[in-house]
């Protein structure tokens, strides 16, 4: 993706999945004259949005709209979680526990 550049990211099907359409598929990202929708828009390339797990969906939607958009440019949420770091077995409940 990095050797891509710019406009090839642009060009890329953006779509929106917080907002899934009743046939199953995404409308196209952003809106247009007013357009209402029932939830905040969260934008993702449609080659992602497909290899999203249907949770995968629902965190980024939630982190999206979690995030209070004030102002006059959109928040930025990550789509994926930050990976959390599994506990050693020298930390303090490995002390705890006497497995030293």
């Amino acid at each position: 993706m990095a050797e891509k550049g710019l406009r090839s990211w642009v060009k890329e099907n953006w779509v929106d999945i917080a907002n899934k359409k009743s046939d199953g598929s995404y409308p196209k990202c952003g809106r247009s004259g007013g357009e209402k929708r029932k939830n905040y828009p969260k934008c993702v390339p449609i080659a992602k949005a497909r290899g999203m797990s249907k949770g995968q969906r629902a965190g980024a939607v939630k982190r999206k709209q979690a995030k209070a958009n004030t102002g006059p440019t959109p928040s930025r949420a990550a789509t994926f979680a930050p990976k959390r770091k599994k506990a050693m077995m020298g930390g303090f409940m490995a002390r705890r526990m006497g497995v030293r």
